[in-house]
């Protein structure tokens, strides 16, 4: 019963399992028919506007990073034992912050 957790073989059940659920729901899904009402841009009974309301991902993809960085250098300073060898580590945490805070 062990086997079942090895990664390669939950990985191909976990795959089969996606697969099945994306046939069934295939199945169940309607038949396909396009108008152009139904691809054309919809704004609460409003014309579309021209111009883009944000000004892109830029500043998700800061914030994402930084939080990326953060918990995944928790979780390697947590994993271990404190030590003197962790003090590079957070060192270059703190500095792959900081360069990602000054942008």
């Amino acid at each position: 019963m062990q086997i079942l957790t090895s990664t390669p073989i939950a990985l191909l059940i976990y795959l089969a399992l996606v697969t099945l659920l994306y046939l069934v729901g295939k199945a169940l899904a309607g038949k396909e028919n396009p108008t152009p009402e139904k691809s054309s841009l919809y704004g609460s009974g409003e014309e579309a506007p021209t111009s883009f309301a944000s000004p892109g991902y830029r500043p998700f993809f800061l914030i994402a990073f930084f939080f990326a960085i953060l918990h995944l250098g928790v979780l390697v300073i947590g994993s271990g034992e404190f030590s003197f060898k962790l003090i590079p580590i957070l060192l270059g945490l703190i500095l792959a912050l900081v360069a990602l805070i000054l942008g």
